[in-house]
């Protein structure tokens, strides 16, 4: 499998980390249910067929961290953005559609 880095190129993936699902959002400490959400947050995972997006890390090039985005079954990837960027997308506020 081959990863193209959006700032060093295409790459093998011998020079990245696989650090798991890229989709988990960490729970609130402060809310009242925080023991319960963080133990369906460490522990409870799904493994569903498709698109998986998941987060790596290009250790042997340039140290980003990315989302890539690949078919779980073929290994097959449809796109590879950094990690930071798809951060602050989800962080910015929905836009009004009027």
């Amino acid at each position: 499998m081959r990863i193209a880095c959006p700032y060093c190129g295409e790459r093998s993936l011998d020079e990245f980390v696989y650090s798991g699902d890229a989709t988990v959002k960490r729970p609130d400490a402060a809310s009242p249910t925080a023991m319960e959400d963080f133990v369906r947050y460490s522990f409870e995972r799904t493994n569903p067929p498709g698109m998986h997006r998941e987060l790596w890390y290009h250790a042997a090039g340039c140290h980003a961290w990315l989302v890539v985005t690949r078919g779980v079954a073929t290994h097959a990837i449809t796109s590879v953005e950094v990690a930071r960027d798809v951060a602050r997308a989800d962080a910015a506020p929905a836009k009004d559609p009027a």
